[in-house]
């Protein structure tokens, strides 16, 4: 199950089963050439867990906020088993690289993805380690946009009371704030 906060009001939208082909951003696997432009590589950031995906998406204020930009939590199941390269386990360290590229600076994990998706532009993206919980995330390229189902498992408005008591539970164990 891959899970996903997304937002669905304010600029550069973008839905819970597309990809995003703009960019570099200032997110770590970015694929794309600088400068930030349009790009035929598409990417999304997903994590398998709720309080991973919370602390990814909030991690600069450390606020959860339920409203702002009417953010959606989304999950799903793969239509497809996907080719992921495992950057959380021995791959960095076997190819000049260490298990900082989970955690690094931002700069030089683009231009290890860069690198990575040009050396093998078949793959459907990147297993790595939240940098803020540690537990698995999915970085998801072009190649993956065909792997979202029709409809999700799961998806609510972050503002749906029904969902306060899980947001809270995973607020709290990440130790950020929910509004």
């Amino acid at each position: 199950m891959l899970w996903r906060v997304h937002r669905t009001a304010g600029p550069n939208v973008v839905g819970w089963n597309q990809l995003r082909y703009w960019g570099p951003s200032g997110a770590r696997f970015d694929p794309h050439v600088p400068p930030r432009s349009e790009s035929e590589i598409g990417v999304s950031y997903t994590a398998t867990d709720v309080a991973s995906a919370l602390a990814e998406v909030f991690q600069d204020r450390r606020v959860v906020n339920t409203i702002r930009r009417a953010p959606y939590l989304t999950a799903w199941r793969t239509g497809r088993r996907l080719r992921l390269l495992d950057l959380a386990g021995t791959w960095p360290v076997r190819h000049g690289a260490s298990h900082a590229i989970n955690t690094g600076r931002h700069d030089l994990c683009r231009a290890w993805a860069r690198a990575i998706y040009q050396r093998w532009p078949a793959l459907d993206g990147l297993h790595v380690c939240s940098a803020m919980t540690g537990r698995p995330c999915v970085v998801l390229w072009s190649g993956a946009a065909d792997s979202f189902p029709a409809a999700p498992s799961f998806s609510a408005p972050l503002s749906d009371p029904a969902l306060r008591p899980y947001l809270y539970r995973a607020t709290q164990e990440i130790g950020y704030t929910l509004l």
